[in-house]
């Protein structure tokens, strides 16, 4: 590499209920690590009765119970909160801090490393990357810089009203012009109908928004944190975040005033952040003030804040939505690549190059990520282009698991689901339908709500358990069948038997995230997808923040990047994995046991259970 240094990236990666920075070397392994996890209004009275400590990284620390160190974020109240039914907001002042927590930890980490190396191989951090839940919508004044309302989280239903108040307002031609033009549909999901409710329920935002004196920002998570981790106060956000809140043409890649019109948003009375690329610089790292937006606990020692002020002036030079973070952290830049990242909720992602391909069967147009700066002569004719994909999410996946532990009490830890969930062979006949809320792609139906079918006397925790994650898997294969049928491929072909032969659009479907460590929980989803599909397990488990991670290295000036190309970042990061392995560590490929004729009667429950579940709220106000 021809530094007289150890070159190394940042990624701090935002998730729906923790918040985590990672360091990354040239081979994509991790260096250093810290995650603090949110606390909720569901698990406050639990972690008000621990031990609060601080570590020697200056993190606020939790000693439960059971002496288990685990990291948790300030005692300032819940960062995750869920005030009503279907609501779900976080706190973007805690968010901001937790993310600085996790990076200064990452450095104390670094620099004791560093104390073990020799003055040619100290390791530097070079730049830093941002990966984020995303649609998550977040206001706030630029005169302060304090967020004029929590954020609602991507996940939120409480615009519903609003779902079918333009649902109402516009035809079906007029909806479909406008999903062509932005990639995804009316619905709970997206940004804009989040802003909409802002703006006609908050009276703060609303005063805002009508003084039109410039005041008023608007962002998703991305935009908020790097315009207050920024010496510049960049206000931006990348392609893949913009994408995702229907205000964005996802042919230009630009603002479109038709879309604006339709969700009426005047930009005279609101800053929306300025659209750029996945990877250049965005500004400079500086240390934000966080008392001045309103967030008054100690979160650093000074030692802490010490060091995070030796790296102002690091380049944030990378953006990414989660899931097209994962993307990329899959290595899948090919096109027909295919993932699924089973995280709060699911997200599957069906690569289709440089091409959009609008979905006629429930999938969305989203943007897979935008290197402008690689060499096309070294990376391929099109890799300098925006990359476009298909997804399908699924708004409940590892929140399910949350669910049966913080609300039913059925375990007392996450990974305590698969054993309890394996202790039966089948699901006794229940099927869970888990849209707390609402169902999102292929069905697209906020007015169901998570529904459980098929229960008696013989129903046990255990059968509860496993038709909770057959829910996800069953919802997957939904999914995967809409894109390969959109992709001009047979409907039927998760429905061959394992003899069938001829042209397989997807041979292999790449996993990541917290629910991917389970081998009960891959078992079913290879059961329930069948023999034509194999699930492979990613061997780096930190996919989203790798993505990331790439993009900030390719963001930078080319004498200052970690990888000469997306070649090379490729083949080092293979090369990483068979380190990873030679370690000790195993990937796993996961194939259906399954009967044919067993799943697709399973297959049929699930839809039965679905056309039962649909429709939940309508017409019950």
């Amino acid at each position: 590499m021809g530094k007289d240094y150890t070159p190394l990236v940042a990624t701090i990666d935002i998730g729906t209920t923790s918040t985590r920075a990672i360091l990354f070397d040239y081979h994509g392994q991790e260096v250093a690590k810290h995650q603090i996890e949110y606390s909720t209004s569901a698990q406050d009275d639990i972690k008000r009765k621990r031990s609060q400590i601080i570590s020697s990284e200056g993190i606020s620390l939790t000693v439960s119970d059971d002496l288990e160190v685990e990291s948790v974020d300030n005692k300032a109240g819940p960062t995750l909160q869920f005030p009503q039914p279907g609501w779900v907001e976080c706190r973007p002042s805690h968010i901001l801090a937790n993310a600085v927590q996790c990076l200064a930890a990452c450095l104390v980490t670094m620099e004791n490393k560093n104390l073990d190396r020799d003055e040619k191989n100290k390791y530097k951090l070079i730049s830093i990357g941002v990966a984020n839940m995303r649609e998550t919508t977040v206001v706030w004044s630029k005169k302060t810089g304090k967020p004029l309302y929590n954020g609602i989280v991507w996940n939120d239903t409480r615009n519903n009203d609003i779902v079918d108040e333009y649902t109402a307002k516009y035809s079906e031609k007029e909806r479909e012009e406008m999903r062509t033009l932005c990639g995804c549909p009316i619905s709970t999901y997206f940004s804009a109908t989040k802003f909409r409710w802002l703006l006609k329920h908050v009276p703060e935002v609303k005063e805002a928004y009508e003084k039109a004196d410039g005041d008023l920002m608007f962002g998703t998570i991305d935009s908020w944190l790097i315009y207050h981790l920024t010496n510049e106060k960049s206000h931006v956000t990348d392609v893949t975040n913009a994408s995702r809140t229907n205000f964005m043409n996802i042919e230009t890649n630009k603002y479109d005033d038709r879309l604006l019109k339709f969700w009426d948003v005047d930009t005279s009375k609101v800053i929306l952040p300025e659209i750029r690329s996945s990877a250049e610089v965005y500004g400079h790292f500086k240390v934000p003030h966080l008392e001045s937006i309103g967030y008054v606990e100690s979160y650093l020692t000074d030692d802490a804040l010490a060091l995070l002020e030796t790296i102002e002036g690091a380049p944030l030079a990378g953006c990414l939505g989660d899931q097209s973070a994962s993307l990329v952290g899959q290595l899948a830049v090919r096109k027909g690549d295919a993932k699924c990242t089973y995280g709060t909720g699911a997200f599957l992602l069906y690569n289709t190059g440089d091409q959009t391909l609008i979905s006629e069967h429930g999938a969305l147009t989203t943007v897979g990520y935008w290197f402008p700066g690689l060499d096309e002569s070294k990376d391929g004719k099109h890799s300098s282009k925006p990359q476009y994909a298909l997804e399908g999410s699924i708004a409940v996946a590892g929140s399910v698991v949350q669910w049966l532990r913080d609300n039913l009490r059925l375990i007392s830890k996450a990974q305590d689901v698969g054993p309890l969930a394996s202790q039966v062979d089948n699901s006794g006949g229940v099927v869970f339908v888990p849209a707390f809320s609402g169902l999102f792609a292929p069905y697209w139906d906020s007015n169901s709500r998570g529904t459980i079918f098929g229960l008696t006397q013989y129903t046990s925790a255990s059968h509860i358990a496993r038709a909770a994650l057959e829910g996800v898997c069953f919802q997957t294969r939904a999914i995967l069948k809409a894109m390969i049928s959109d992709a001009g491929a047979s409907a039927d072909f998760l429905e061959e038997s394992s003899k069938a032969t001829g042209h397989n659009p997807l041979s292999v479907l790449a996993v990541d995230g917290g629910m991917s460590k389970s081998d009960e929980m891959m078992q079913i989803q290879a059961d329930i997808l069948g023999p034509c599909v194999t699930v492979r397990r990613s061997i780096n488990p930190e996919c989203t923040a790798l993505g990331a991670a790439i993009a900030a290295g390719f963001g930078v000036p080319k004498e200052d990047r970690i990888w000469g190309s997306l070649k090379e970042c490729t083949d080092a990061i293979l090369e990483g994995n068979k380190m990873y392995l030679a370690a000790g560590n195993t990937s796993l490929d996961f194939k259906a046991t399954l009967s044919d004729e067993i799943r697709r009667k399973e297959w049929r429950l699930w839809e039965n259970a679905i056309a039962k579940a649909k429709g939940w709220l309508k017409d019950t106000a």
